[in-house]
């Protein structure tokens, strides 16, 4: 009986081959950047909905005074109506979803049981897609068609993974006892987004908490499943404005108090963080404006850098440090400093005995896909699912964070990227098989 579950898990997920990659290549090709995920957000709640889903959107996902990063309302508002025209029925689009809270949850009740959650986050990156015929998703007409986003990182994957996730469950429901919760996650580029959604409280309840990300083949991801990963970096991002004096640097120079300046001497400051005995750690100003003419002493300029360390304690101190500095700088100057937290995530770990239960569940029914040989793999960058697999291992649930495996055009984060299809299928098996694993009795399963 449990080998014909399985068995018909791997039925229900190749039936959805075609429309998982159909669907996949309708998000690649009007991808959105973090709040703006509105007609990701839409067509995830009428799937989600037709499904028979009890489904969250708007301020039921995401806690309002908990978003970092969020867009200019001008912004907000220009992009409800560009996606107006993309296809989006008016009435899907909510007034949350306009004001920039994005992100859907579907819950499914199935009774007494554990209460499990999986993450999918579906946001996009600010780059400018490759239009080139060498280029898979440009030959075939579904590139980016919104200039200056792209999906190239794989979310549009993990969207459409937990879609067809969400189907295979359903169509298993009377094999399942607990209730699943599917966070469909906004703002994961820039670590902008899930500190929200655990400030909301979704996480409060869960008992196992299971994510992914695809990944590219080779080096220790030998597989097409790497049950579990460790080592994300801590990280803090900030805006610091820094306000001076205008004044004409020829005539009056002396009333002048300059912002670039203090905006100079910070970000050579920055750099001279020392480092930490307890391990690694990194900082980064990406971006400097300031000025308005050659002949005006500034009165604003901003820089935009990260600090990330090893742990959330080397990186606490690297924020510490990064904050100082740029007070510091700004007095120097005889200016004034305004620094905005625009992203945040901690270190995290997936727990070993998890893990294992996972390779053992996915060897076992799910035979046609390999387990990397390497089982719990080093994270690269840093991502903000660390906050939702914290909350979770801090009242005693079991979390890990996979890798799922595909050969892939160009690196991720860059305007090549492109991957083999093929992944949207396993990982649907994955999550599903996981998912039946864990609530398929009514005792609670402790793996």
């Amino acid at each position: 009986m449990r080998e014909n579950i399985a068995h018909k898990i791997s039925e229900y997920a190749a039936a959805l081959d075609k429309i998982s990659r159909e669907r996949r290549r309708d998000f690649h090709k009007y991808p959105e950047t973090a709040w703006l995920e509105m007609r990701t957000s839409a067509i995830i709640a009428k799937i989600l909905t037709e499904l028979g889903y009890e489904v969250l959107t708007g301020r039921q996902v995401c806690l309002e005074t908990a978003r970092m990063g969020v867009p200019e309302p001008e912004k907000l508002e220009e992009h409800s109506k560009i996606i107006l025209e993309q296809g989006v029925p008016k009435e899907s689009l909510t007034e949350d979803m306009k004001e920039g809270f994005t992100g859907v949850i579907g819950i499914l009740h199935c009774g007494e049981g554990p209460v499990v959650a999986l993450r999918f986050d579906i946001d996009a990156l600010g780059l400018i897609e490759e239009e080139t015929e060498n280029h898979r998703p440009y030959a075939e007409g579904f590139s980016s068609q919104n200039y200056g986003m792209m999906h190239a990182c794989g979310h549009d994957a993990h969207g459409v993974i937990g879609l067809g996730t969400a189907e295979v469950l359903m169509k298993i429901k009377d094999q399942l006892c607990g209730t699943v919760k599917l966070i469909f996650q906004p703002g994961e580029e820039g670590a902008r987004g899930a500190r929200a959604i655990v400030a909301h409280g979704h996480l409060d309840d869960v008992d196992y908490f299971v994510g992914t990300h695809v990944a590219p083949t080779g080096g220790p991801d030998d597989g097409d499943v790497t049950p579990g990963t460790w080592g994300s970096l801590a990280t803090s991002k900030y805006d610091a404005h820094f306000y001076g004096q205008a004044a004409h640097a020829g005539g009056f120079p002396e009333n002048g108090k300059s912002a670039i300046v203090a905006a100079a001497n910070a970000v050579l400051n920055l750099t001279a963080i020392s480092r930490h005995s307890e391990g690694s750690s990194r900082v980064n100003v990406g971006i400097i404006h300031g000025g308005t003419g050659r002949n005006v002493v500034p009165d604003h300029a901003v820089i935009q850098f990260e600090v990330r360390g090893e742990t959330t304690r080397i990186n606490q101190f690297m924020d510490e440090e990064a904050r100082r500095i740029c007070l510091a700088a700004a007095q120097m100057a005889g200016c004034s400093c305004e620094m905005i937290l625009q992203g945040g995530s901690e270190s995290q770990h997936s727990d070993e005995d998890f893990l294992e239960w996972i390779s053992d569940v996915v060897g076992a029914y799910l035979p046609h896909l390999r387990i990397s040989s390497c089982k719990n793999a080093k994270n690269w960058g840093s991502e903000d699912i660390s906050l939702m697999m914290n909350r979770v291992q801090e009242h005693g649930g079991k979390a890990v964070y996979m890798r799922s495996m595909t050969p892939m055009a160009s690196a991720q984060h860059t305007t090549a990227f492109d991957f083999d299809e093929k992944v949207l299928v396993e990982g649907i098996e994955t999550f599903s098989v996981i998912v039946w694993k864990l609530m398929n009795q009514k005792p609670q399963t402790n793996p």
